[in-house]
């Protein structure tokens, strides 16, 4: 399949720019915590590493569920925002279950980096860990209206869809609570194997949303959250612990750039 090249970025410098080269994660632009509102901070707290090479986030062999009623599922996260009601309100970041999520530690509203419209470049080395998948998502902050929920799902890839020369992705839209939106998902192959560091680019506004991959477009969407996203990064683990696995199970985000055109 031969793919369009993706538009230049923009010539003004990015409001968002992280090597994840610090001593530490910039309390500016993230929160090193899964949803914290809908769980517990043991629970939603990222594993990760700053060793010269960005961000390697891990799920450890010792980490609990991000939720006791989900397990098995555990989640190493970073994410540019975050909302939530009081103390047992449905009000709340990303409501992506149907089981009734309700506010277990409630916080300030932080807004990093949220915009309405704009790009983002990520570039991460996908995890080839059984069980595992890797995901960056832009997803609604709802803090002013519970229907801006929608999602922008720049990729997930499961470490089994991780190939010697290509990885296949899941990428599109995703409606969850927005009656405005639809649910636009498909499968691409990209030409990025094992090991190999890529970048995947979301380019959206109000003509559409465009998710590419190393410069080259993998996909069109004909709609577009036109409210505040925020950004998410996430290792998951979703199989359960395996007694012959090996840990910590990883991936890497070496780099983001992104920028506001609301």
């Amino acid at each position: 399949m031969t793919f369009d090249e993706l538009p230049a970025p923009p010539s003004c410098a990015p409001d968002l720019a992280d090597d994840f080269t610090g001593p530490a994660l910039r309390e500016d632009l993230w929160i090193d915590h899964y949803l914290p509102h809908w769980s517990t901070p043991e629970r939603s707290r990222a594993r990760y590493d700053l060793d010269g090479d960005g961000l390697r986030l891990r799920i450890d062999a010792d980490q609990p569920d991000w939720r006791p009623e989900d397990a098995p599922l555990r989640v190493s996260n970073v994410q540019t925002g975050d909302f939530c009601g009081a103390a047992g309100a449905d009000r709340g970041t990303h409501r992506h279950r149907p089981d009734g999520l309700t506010v277990r530690t409630p916080g300030t509203t932080r807004l990093l980096w949220t915009p309405s419209a704009g790009r983002v470049d990520v570039t991460v080395t996908a995890t080839a860990d059984p069980g595992a998948m890797l995901a960056v998502w832009l997803v609604g902050s709802e803090h002013r209206d519970p229907r801006d929920s929608g999602e922008i799902c720049v990729f997930e890839i499961d470490a089994e869809a991780v190939g010697g020369d290509a990885t296949t992705a899941r990428i599109g839209i995703k409606a969850h609570h927005d009656d405005r939106l639809r649910t636009d998902m498909t499968e691409v192959s990209v030409p990025a194997g094992a090991g190999r560091p890529h970048t995947w680019t979301a380019i959206w506004g109000p003509g559409g949303t465009v998710i590419g991959c190393e410069g080259r477009v993998a996909g069109r969407f004909a709609q577009a959250p036109d409210y505040p996203l925020i950004l998410m990064i996430d290792i998951f683990e979703t199989g359960g612990r395996s007694a012959d696995a090996a840990y910590p199970k990883t991936a890497r985000v070496h780099r983001v750039r992104g920028w506001d055109l609301t």
